[in-house]
């Protein structure tokens, strides 16, 4: 018997129907299948909450689009839990099943990864800590996207000192700063017009958002490669990581960024090729 754990989105209606067709197939098969108390009211699926360590889980189905995702690995704080994307979004840059096929998958990863049924695609974490400006730690998070410096009120922009191996680099006056992961790439960073990464790679990437200076461009970092930013000035700003808002900064108040000692696991049914799923996602064609 394993344990199953369903994350799944809030506000869509497809996602609570699937969660039921998840369970019934889980219970059904013999498996033990909850949800956390976030999930369980919004969903209407107190019967399946369970108030446990998502780290427990021998699996997550992850019922939602990319953001979903997000949330999922968030949950489990870097614990080897391998994850399985249902697509009910809209991009599904991190979703592998489409959700007629939800029965199906499951059938194969209990099936077991011989004979292909399936394998385990690992991404780079980044560990993203806030220290104050008295030197003391005020949180560590975990990010599968990026963790991002931003400008607390509108019409102003902030200044950032970002620091490279301990060596001064530049100060940036900005709307913010994104510290991304190479899966991170195509989220907020390519919207800042970041470059795309290949998620097998290990780097780091630091982007401007709009930056009030000649030097815009983005630097990819190798991961050893510590990086820190400093707010300078009076003005305050925020730190958000994969999205969500995680704490608020004063003058003198650092982030650093590490690259993670764990992955994130999600499970892949097939051949995945990241470029043709970059294809697919912006309309490309061939020429």
């Amino acid at each position: 018997m394993s344990s199953v754990l369903l994350v799944a989105h809030h506000e869509r209606a497809e996602a609570a129907t699937l969660a039921r067709v998840a369970s019934t197939w889980l219970r059904d098969h013999g498996h033990e299948v909850w949800v956390t108390p976030a999930d369980a009211e919004p969903l209407a699926l107190d019967d399946l909450v369970a108030d446990r360590d998502p780290s427990t889980a021998d699996l997550v189905v992850s019922l939602g689009g990319d953001g979903t995702m997000l949330r999922a690995v968030q949950l489990l704080q870097g614990a080897a839990v391998p994850v399985i994307g249902v697509n009910v979004g809209l991009l599904g840059y991190l979703t592998e099943v489409e959700p007629e096929m939800l029965a199906h998958s499951l059938e194969r990863w209990f099936a077991g990864p011989s004979a292909g049924h399936w394998q385990i695609d690992e991404r780079m974490l980044l560990d993203v800590m806030l220290i104050r400006s008295d030197g003391s730690p005020a949180g560590t998070w975990t990010a599968l996207n990026e963790g991002v410096v931003e400008k607390l009120e509108s019409g102003h922009t902030v200044r950032l000192q970002v620091s490279i191996d301990g060596a001064a680099f530049t100060s940036y006056a900005a709307d913010g700063l994104i510290l991304s992961t190479p899966t991170g790439s195509t989220a907020y960073s390519l919207s800042a017009r970041g470059p795309v990464l290949s998620p097998r790679m290990r780097a780091v990437l630091l982007t401007p958002v709009s930056p009030h200076q000649l030097f815009d461009r983005s630097l990819v970092l190798d991961p050893t490669e510590a990086v820190e930013v400093e707010l300078l000035g009076h003005r305050a700003a925020t730190l958000s990581v994969d999205g969500q808002p995680a704490a608020t900064l004063a003058e003198g108040d650092r982030v650093t960024v590490a690259p993670s000692e764990q992955v994130a696991r999600f499970v892949r049914f097939g051949e995945r090729r990241f470029h043709q799923i970059l294809k697919a996602k912006f309309g490309l064609t061939d020429r």
